[in-house]
């Protein structure tokens, strides 16, 4: 981003878009010194979010706003590379079931600690009262996000 006189002179959107870059920097660095250098793209959010945070395979695909072609692609690779595995509902023959393997919770191990590193640093610079006004911050934008999305002026 260019230099300016202030973050005041930087509109929101633009300091949001670049902001997300260090949990991305610090994920990818601990991903590929651990050995997991071939995870596609979006496939640390979606293991992390599994792994971590016991979130559905589906639910944390369609939050990536992908195409069913790219999330279908996308799970075949984790798959294919060793990250998921892919067997049948043994309640019900017609439903695939998708499970972290031994290396998909290494991998998200990684995802956890990156995204820990860079939280940490964080409330180094704007101690716990500025992490917690960011986090509010944000809510509220998730929320005005979702008023528009229900087709409610924010």
């Amino acid at each position: 981003m260019p230099e300016l006189d202030t973050a005041d002179d930087i509109v929101l959107p633009a300091l949001l878009r670049h902001a997300r870059s260090a949990y991305a920097h610090a994920i990818r660095r601990r991903l590929h010194s651990s050995g997991y250098d071939d995870l596609p793209r979006n496939g640390a959010y979606v293991l992390g979010g599994m792994v971590n945070h016991d979130g559905s395979p589906a639910d944390l695909i369609r939050q990536l706003r992908v195409s069913k072609q790219a999330a279908s692609q996308l799970v075949d690779t984790l798959v294919l590379r060793g990250y998921l595995e892919r067997t049948t509902d043994p309640d019900d023959r017609r439903r695939t079931v998708l499970t972290a393997t031994e290396r998909g919770e290494g991998a998200a191990s990684e995802v956890r600690a990156g995204v820990l590193e860079v939280d940490a640093e964080l409330e180094k610079r704007l101690k716990p009262a500025g992490v917690k006004a960011l986090r509010a911050g944000l809510v509220a934008l998730l929320d005005i996000n979702d008023g528009y999305e229900a087709g409610a002026p924010g």
